[in-house]
């Protein structure tokens, strides 16, 4: 079955969130390494991000879901990505774990591709199955035509996989980093530079 749609995550697949943590860090009046190592804790139990707070023995800030990305925060080869994958004739989606006002964001961003939405958008996050659903919907295709690149294997690789979907590991951030790239990925890749002409072998 031929490849026509590739989806992309949001953080730490297209999104370097490192500025995002460090100031979410200063909202909770905490230094930035130690909201990262209880990160590091939160990924070893495969636990979602709100999890962190309860290792620190604090409230989540009030204002996180208030808090948005620039397009400084991109990652450098990310815009060309998504160029570059669309101008090969693929349907690009950007679609992740994402609030209103980060989907907003990339909307205003006119960032290239064919579709943005958010877990915020379709009621439902990652890695229930009927998010993986929507994004099928979404493409309008069947589920082995499209692809899911993202950085983590709990959230996007292995739940994209067993919905039917073509997964792709990205090898960078935190998660994409001390989760190794399972048997279930189509790809595994250290950035997005090198998708467009990987995406080539899976159509």
């Amino acid at each position: 079955m031929a490849l026509r749609a590739v989806f992309f995550d949001v953080g730490e697949t297209l999104v370097d969130e490192e500025r995002w943590w460090r100031e979410l860090a200063a909202r909770s009046g905490l230094e930035p390494h130690v909201v990262w190592a209880a990160l590091g804790v939160t990924i070893e139990r495969r636990e979602e991000h709100e999890a962190l707070w309860g290792h620190l023995g604090i409230e989540r800030p009030a204002a996180w879901s208030e808090l948005g990305y620039s397009l400084d925060d991109l990652y450098p080869d990310a815009l060309e990505c998504l160029a570059r994958v669309r101008a090969r004739g693929f349907l690009v989606g950007i679609v992740g774990n994402q609030t209103e006002v980060l989907e907003a964001w990339a909307r205003e961003a006119a960032l290239p591709a064919d579709i943005i939405s958010s877990s915020a958008s379709l009621g439902v996050r990652k890695p229930d199955p009927r998010f993986f659903e929507l994004v099928v919907e979404l493409a309008g295709c069947a589920p082995g035509e499209v692809a899911y690149v993202g950085d983590r294997i709990d959230n996007d690789v292995l739940p994209a996989a067993a919905a039917g979907l073509v997964a792709v590991h990205v090898r960078r951030g935190p998660w994409g980093r001390l989760q190794p790239t399972p048997p279930e990925a189509a790809l595994g890749l250290d950035d997005l530079a090198s998708l467009p002409d990987a995406l080539a072998s899976l159509r």
